[in-house]
């Protein structure tokens, strides 16, 4: 699975430091799977695909988007992870649900960002429809699991 990431243009592996020693965790949200799956396995690949070493990589599962802050700061204090990418996604639905989960997700994973020294990556897809997250998890716009993957192992970097 990894090597096939070579040939996207979301990264250049020559740009990308040494990453062998360094730890992620991923925290996956059940709501959505179908979406925040294959998220999973668009950051997993690309951590991977840059030099990740399989065993350096913890996923742990919790039921929807608001609890990823919740695993995430867990991840962060029992983990000894270099970097936390929080997967999730969010549909809109009829109700305001939509807007009070997405701002809470995205508050409450910038407070894990300044209370803590470890980066923690927001990989929340916040789409109006399902289609819109299909397109985003690996369709048309490509994958944002890889785009969080690059981005935790930059942060990571840059916290050393």
């Amino acid at each position: 699975m990894a090597t096939a990431l070579t040939n996207l243009s979301v990264y250049n592996k020559e740009e990308i430091p040494n990453v062998k020693n360094l730890r992620f965790g991923i925290v996956v949200s059940e709501w959505n799977e179908n979406i925040t799956e294959q998220l999973f396995k668009g950051a997993y690949a690309a951590l991977l695909d840059c030099g990740t070493l399989e065993k350096n990589i913890v996923r742990w599962n919790v039921p929807g988007s608001f609890e990823l802050i919740f695993g995430s700061k867990k991840m962060v204090q029992t983990q000894n992870v270099d970097a936390v990418i929080a997967i999730g996604s969010v549909i809109r639905g009829e109700t305001s649900h939509f807007d009070y989960v997405c701002g809470a997700t995205a508050q409450g994973i910038k407070d894990l960002n300044v209370s803590y020294d470890i980066p923690v990556i927001f990989c929340v897809l916040t789409d109006d429809t399902l289609q819109q997250s299909i397109d985003r998890s690996g369709g048309k716009h490509g994958n944002k699991g890889i785009e969080a993957a690059i981005a935790a192992i930059q942060m990571a970097v840059l916290g050393k």
